[in-house]
Order: structure tokens, then C-alpha cells, then sequence
């Protein structure tokens, strides 16, 4: 443990590291880390091992694949370009993206795929930034034509067909019909890899090259990418799927020779990065910090305001309150915070410990990450466990729960 305290009280601390230890104590969890930080003061736990059964211990500079929690960070690259005015936020997207012209819209979501009417309007940087644009996973849908059709274009990550590389990616997503029309309702993951790609044709750079030019060289954030190097491979856990049913760990992802010991195909802003506790808490203060860092400023205040407020319509919302409200069995719970700005949630109204402003999202490999401006709190939470079963999602909201009463004024 590393900690000295401002507003964290002892005695709160002390029950977060409790709680902690009960998940890694059951053996449900074989390790974690986890950071808490308030102001200019930082708490750092590491907890269990490394590997399900034993092995080297948890350290704070583990490396973790971030999963969905990729989305918060990767929508930096376009906030720069819009503080740059390289993009605007009602520009199409046309001129970068042209297999996305002239796009039909299915007729019914349950539809055929050939099925379809003229879309209304063309798609728009906006529509993509808020996750609108009219494409993406719905687990309310699963087993219809358009998502059969997602999956076995290998258009989503972490199947068994992988992503091609972009420019081919781009080919597949264009012989698809959208969903629902632009900007008309709000939808999970592609328009998070969709973004990477347009950044890199707006730049003429690789995705991850804009990406470590702009926001991971200048925040320090030197062990985040989208693959880890050989020389850090022994840092990254194995990725476990327990399984639903009868809790047994099964690897999802060896560290050497798996899915991220070499750059990828498509490098995924929506959920392809690894990372550390100590990376990702430089990010967040950032954003806390309204933009700066070290005097440094990385984006503009306005362009920090717009991605941590609520960027949806009570009619685009719609769906992600389903989502999150419906498939419990899936969330557990976890995505019921109202809003979402641009890449991540942010919380409306207070159903749970956190205060309403708070933001951040959660990740299947099993990371939670939230700042909170209320609190001036960043929190991180990052585990080897997938959300196959709700073992880490049970640690994420004990986490949060004990966090906050953690805070002492």
C-alpha cells in the first residue's frame, strides 16, 4: 500500500482495502490494483497474483488490457482535431469515410438486410463522437440479421473472426445497412473503432501514432498502447473467462504469443489499448484538470467540458437506458448512469453511491475507471477477470461503494 491522505480518511481506506481482500480472498479474483486519488493525493493498492492459482504478485505497473475502458481515452485524438478546427463537429464524414455515402437504413431492425429506405441525411462527425451514427452492438437484438451479419464480418472485437485491417474494415461496414437513421438513437462500440479510423485518415498518421504523439508522450502514459512489447510481456496477466455456469476459470488470453504481443490488424479505439494504473490516472486527472497537465496544456477546456457532460437527447437515450436496465444479466448492473458524453458515461441523475457529474466507463477484461469533478476523485479498478460472470463486476461496485466512503469532507 502507498497512500498519504487529504480527504481520505484512514479509517475509509482501511475498508476499501478489506473489501478489496474479501474478492481476492475468495479466490474469485486471483489479483488487482486499484488507485484512488483526491487532489494532489494518491492511494495505490496491488493485491493477489498475477495468474489464477499463484505466481508472481500483483505490482502497480501491471499492465492490463482495458477493454471498453479504451473508449474514454481513444476519443481524445478527435477532441484535438476539433481544437485544431482539422474537423468540425457537424462536418459529413463523406469526404474521409466514403464507403459511409448514400447509406439505406433498415426498415425494421429484425428485418432483411435488403430491407431497407434512403436515409435521411448523411452521417456527421457529431453522429460518430456520440455514438448515433447508426450502427452498433445491441444486445437486445442478438440473433437478427444486421448483428449475425456484424459478427461474421469480424466488424466487432473480440470473436472469434478478428478484425481486419481498417481500410478492408471499412469495406465490410459499407456493404451493411444502418440500423437506425443517423443521429437518431445511440448505440454501443463501432462508433468507438469507427473514430480511430477517421482520425487516421483526417491525419495521415496510424491511429496509435496520432494517439501517442498527442495525448500518451505528452501525459507520460508510456506503457499504453495496443499491443505490449516483449521486453513488458512478463507485467501483462493472463485474461480469465469464468465460466457462467459453473464459475471454473478458463484463459481468454495467454500474455505471450496472444492477442496482445503483437500490433493488431485494427488497432480499436473502442476497446483495444493496454494499460497501467498510473497511465490511466494521468489521463483522468487531465481531464479533471480541464484539459492540462504538468502546465501543459493537452486539450482545450471547452473540448474537456463537451466530452464529460451529456451529449444525448432524451430520444437518443432511450436505448442505452434499455440497454443498461434490460440486460442486467449482462451489465450486472453496471452502465446505469443516464447519460454519455463523447466515449464515455456520464452520470444525470444519482442511483448509486457516485454523484451525478461523475464519468468514465467499465470494461469486460474487468477495469473500472470514473473521475468525479464533485469529489475532484479519480478512481481505477483493474483485474484479470472477465465480466463472463459477475465476479469482477460484484468487485467494481463494492469498489466504488467503499471508495466513497473513503472520502472524509
Amino acid at each position: 500500500m502507498q497512500s498519504s491522505n487529504g480527504g481520505l480518511s484512514k479509517s475509509g481506506l482501511s475498508t476499501l482495502r478489506d473489501v478489496l481482500g474479501r474478492h481476492v480472498e475468495s479466490g474469485r479474483i486471483p489479483g488487482l490494483v486499484t488507485l484512488l486519488s483526491r487532489g494532489d493525493e494518491t492511494y495505490v493498492e496491488a493485491m493477489g497474483t498475477m495468474a489464477h492459482g499463484g505466481g508472481p504478485p500483483m505490482r502497480r505497473d501491471t499492465m492490463f488490457r482495458m477493454a471498453s475502458t479504451s473508449k474514454p481515452v481513444s476519443v481524445a485524438a478527435a477532441m484535438v482535431l476539433l481544437d485544431e478546427c482539422r474537423l468540425r463537429l457537424d462536418d459529413l464524414v463523406e469526404p474521409w469515410l466514403p464507403e459511409l455515402a448514400d447509406r439505406r437504413v433498415l426498415t425494421r431492425i429484425d428485418g432483411p438486410l435488403s430491407d431497407t429506405v434512403p436515409a435521411r441525411r448523411p452521417i456527421t462527425v457529431r453522429d460518430v463522437l456520440t455514438s448515433t451514427f447508426g450502427l452498433g452492438m445491441d444486445l437486445t437484438v442478438l440473433g437478427t440479421p444486421i448483428m449475425s451479419a456484424l459478427f461474421e464480418r469480424g466488424l466487432t472485437p473480440n470473436l472469434p473472426e478478428p478484425m481486419p485491417e481498417p481500410d478492408e474494415w471499412m469495406r465490410r461496414l459499407g456493404e451493411l445497412p444502418l440500423m437506425h437513421q443517423p443521429g437518431e438513437r445511440w448505440q454501443y462500440q463501432i462508433s468507438s473503432d469507427l473514430l480511430g479510423v477517421l482520425v487516421a485518415r483526417v491525419t495521415g498518421q496510424p491511429f496509435e501514432t496520432f494517439l501517442r504523439e498527442r495525448i500518451f508522450d505528452p501525459l507520460g502514459m508510456k506503457d499504453t498502447g495496443f499491443h505490449v512489447s516483449a521486453d513488458k510481456i512478463d507485467r501483462l496477466p493472463p485474461l480469465y473467462a469464468p465460466d457462467p455456469q459453473t464459475g471454473e476459470f478458463h484463459v481468454w488470453d495467454e500474455p505471450a504469443g496472444g492477442r496482445w504481443s503483437q500490433p493488431p490488424a485494427f488497432p480499436g479505439g473502442g476497446g483495444g489499448l493496454v494499460s497501467t494504473v498510473d497511465d490511466y490516472h494521468a489521463y483522468f486527472r487531465m481531464l479533471l484538470n480541464r484539459g492540462t497537465h504538468g502546465g501543459e496544456r493537452i486539450l482545450s477546456r471547452p473540448a474537456v467540458e463537451l466530452m464529460t457532460t451529456n451529449r444525448l437527447t432524451p430520444e437518443q437515450n432511450a436505448a442505452r437506458t434499455a440497454l443498461a436496465r434490460d440486460n442486467v444479466h449482462i451489465s450486472f448492473g453496471q452502465g446505469q448512469h443516464g447519460g454519455w458524453g463523447f466515449g464515455m458515461a456520464v452520470r444525470t441523475y444519482r442511483g448509486d453511491y457516485a454523484p451525478i457529474g461523475q464519468f468514465g466507463w467499465d470494461g469486460g477484461s474487468g477495469a473500472s475507471t470514473y473521475a468525479d469533478p464533485h469529489n475532484d476523485v479519480v478512481g481505477i479498478l483493474l483485474t484479470q477477470v472477465g465480466t463472463s460472470a459477475p465476479n469482477s463486476a460484484h468487485v467494481f461496485h463494492d469498489f466504488w461503494t467503499a471508495l466513497y466512503q473513503a472520502i472524509d469532507n
